[in-house]
């Protein structure tokens, strides 16, 4: 049994490791449109933005544009190959993939994609492979890094989000409308296993401790859900706040996050151990900062945000259209301890 000293210590380990996240730097950018995912290339310093039609690529340092890949229509994730010198970003309206030179930026050509509405994307170095989460067309696609070719279609089993490999030719990936999780090959490019995400409600953002095989899911209903990536057992569900749209994991130091756009809220949460978990804290952000990127470098988080217009009209082909970014509101969030 352990002394009450002994407690008193482990706990104020835990705050000291989880304590006094807040919001640090805020970097304006300029321009139109919405955003979806973030990736950090931690090597260069820079952040990679999807932002509608483009995606802005800007210094982790001091927030400076360090230039801008055009041509990327209803972009939402980028992947970076650094063994490779490439990047991939996934292209949601044109059913495409860019792939560029993560040295120059430049564009080295445009793969198209059988499936529809490419979201998610991932690269894994273990296979080679780049796949795509496609949520129109509920299937995975996968490429040949290398080569920039389409090697195999994996049925999603629903609407595939976000995905997490373990390194050693597994992926991971949230499917939202049946609230489950499900593991692929990536050698074989098929499913192997499939399991329900409990008391979790559209599963989104997707974390890993790859080391202790620890998944986490972000769900709409306040809830994150943790499931052991060997078995698919339902481990512990922790709360969290509303709209997260973005998870991260910091193995350093035992850290969990999840960004809640609809209330502006990071929670910081600690691994007491695989199978415990303690939210730490509540950081106030901002409303819509919904995703987020962890450096784990720095150990610093990225979100961005902004303040939004009156919505249009609703017309036949947008029936649910949404409000404009306002011209001069769109920040990088710089978050840190």
């Amino acid at each position: 049994m352990r002394s009450t000293l002994t407690c008193l210590v482990l706990a104020a380990g835990i705050a000291g490791a989880g304590g006094n996240y807040a919001v640090k730097q805020q970097f304006p950018i300029a321009g139109p449109g919405g955003w979806d995912y973030l990736t950090v290339d931690s090597a260069s310093n820079r952040l990679f933005i999807s932002r509608a039609d483009r995606v802005l690529v800007v210094s982790t340092v001091d927030g400076s544009l360090r230039g801008t890949i055009a041509h990327t229509e209803g972009v939402h994730g980028i992947a970076l190959a650094p063994d490779l010198g490439k990047g991939f970003i996934s292209n949601g309206r044109a059913d495409s993939v860019t792939e560029f030179d993560l040295g120059t930026l430049a564009t080295v050509a445009t793969i198209a994609v059988p499936g529809h509405n490419p979201d998610a994307i991932l690269y894994d170095k273990f296979s080679g492979r780049v796949f795509t989460f496609n949520g129109r067309s509920q299937d995975i696609s996968v490429i040949d890094a290398v080569k920039g070719s389409i090697v195999a279609t994996i049925p999603a089993g629903g609407k595939p989000e976000f995905a997490q490999a373990d390194g050693a030719g597994h992926i991971f990936f949230n499917i939202e409308d049946t609230a489950q999780i499900s593991e692929i090959d990536a050698t074989t490019a098929k499913r192997i296993g499939t399991w329900s995400l409990p008391k979790c409600e559209e599963p989104t953002g997707l974390a890993f401790d790859v080391a202790h095989k620890r998944l986490f899911s972000t769900c709409g209903n306040r809830t994150l859900v943790v499931t052991d990536a060997a078995s698919g057992r339902h481990v512990a569900s922790v709360p969290i706040g509303n709209g997260p749209d973005g998870a991260a994991f910091d193995a350093a130091r035992g850290l969990l996050f999840s960004s809640n756009g609809e209330d502006g809220t990071l929670t910081v949460i600690h691994e007491d151990d695989p199978d415990h978990y303690s939210v730490l804290d509540t950081v106030a952000t901002q409303k819509s900062a919904r995703t987020l990127e962890l450096d784990a470098k720095t150990h610093l988080i990225y979100s961005v945000a902004a303040e939004f217009g009156p919505a249009p009209a609703a017309t036949p082909d947008q029936p649910h259209p949404r409000p404009a970014v306002l011209e001069g509101s769109f920040k990088v969030l710089v978050i840190g301890n």
